[in-house]
């Protein structure tokens, strides 16, 4: 049984642990918080894109983009994927970054000709240390900003261009609500041109006046997409990054609940030895006292 000293020094040491996990859990609160707003705040720019891109598709059907599937095409798995992974920086996030792993094996395992772009130490520890090939892509996924989504875009986007990659993915976490986060793999490029259909717009509202593309039609449109791509990158980046500190705010909750169930169990233990203790002292001076008595 353990002495009452040991008992005072374990309580110690797991209301010293708790203070560290309730830190943790107010800063990941306060930084998902962060950039969920920020997040919300670029909305509305990227609507605005995807909306003149839909606007274009209806208004001159003649127009294309290399970053368009072509007309009839029958899609295949043949080329060069290019793969985005985001993970974390570090652990303490539940089964945050094991479920990005999971699923970009999935992929990984789905097709053998690749290239891994991984985002966060994490993860770029995993697959090194299992032998997978890493393209050198230096970015991190804490406080991730828009600045940071168009350097991501223009590095991949240039690949894409030059047919380093024939296919753009992208793994990353979405955040549900407060109690669920769904890892997603999403592909990214090449986009089907039904991909910005407006079905609910009305024929009568198409814009049927001439519009002046300059310098072209074509590069109009390329350069609206890499922008909504960024906008992708951007909102990926944010989610993924929300996510995790969801996750670690869940983690540092159960912490912080086991920790006080311990700390119960352990002052409980504490007590009965202390009231032991006190009770044998009471039984010894009623002794002495009965034999002090007698003599």
């Amino acid at each position: 049984m353990p002495s009452t000293r040991e008992l005072k020094l374990r309580i110690n040491s797991v209301s010293d642990t708790k203070k560290i996990t309730n830190a943790m859990y107010l800063i990941a609160s306060t930084k998902m918080k962060k950039a969920k707003e920020n997040l919300v705040n670029t909305y509305p720019y990227f609507t605005a894109i995807r909306r003149e891109i839909k606007r274009i598709l209806r208004t001159v059907k003649e127009a294309d983009s290399k970053y368009f599937y072509p007309v009839n095409y029958e899609e295949t798995n043949k080329g060069t994927y290019g793969i985005v992974i985001i993970t974390s920086d570090k652990g303490l996030a539940g089964a945050y970054n094991s479920n990005v792993i999971k699923e970009a094996l999935k992929l990984i395992n789905d097709h053998d000709d690749y290239k891994l772009f991984v985002i966060g130490n994490y993860g770029k520890n995993y697959f090194s240390r299992h032998g997978y090939e890493i393209e050198d892509f230096d970015y991190s996924p804490e406080d991730p900003t828009i600045d940071e989504a168009r350097d991501i875009t223009a590095e991949l986007l240039d690949k894409y261009d030059k047919g380093k990659i024939s296919k753009l993915f992208i793994i990353y976490s979405n955040l549900i609500n407060s109690f669920s986060v769904e890892t997603m793999s999403m592909r990214i490029l090449p986009f089907h041109r039904h991909y910005f259909d407006d079905k609910k717009a009305d024929e009568e509202k198409v814009i049927k006046n001439r519009i002046e593309f300059y310098p072209s039609l074509n590069e109009v449109i390329d350069s609206l997409i890499e922008s909504y791509v960024a906008g992708i990158f951007y909102g990926a980046l944010v989610d993924s990054f929300s996510s995790e500190e969801n996750s670690r705010m869940n983690a540092m909750s159960t912490a912080n609940k086991n920790a006080d169930e311990l700390i119960e169990d352990l002052s409980r233990e504490y007590n009965k030895i202390r009231q032991m203790k006190i009770t044998e002292e009471i039984i010894e001076i009623s002794a002495g006292a009965k034999a002090l008595k007698k003599e």
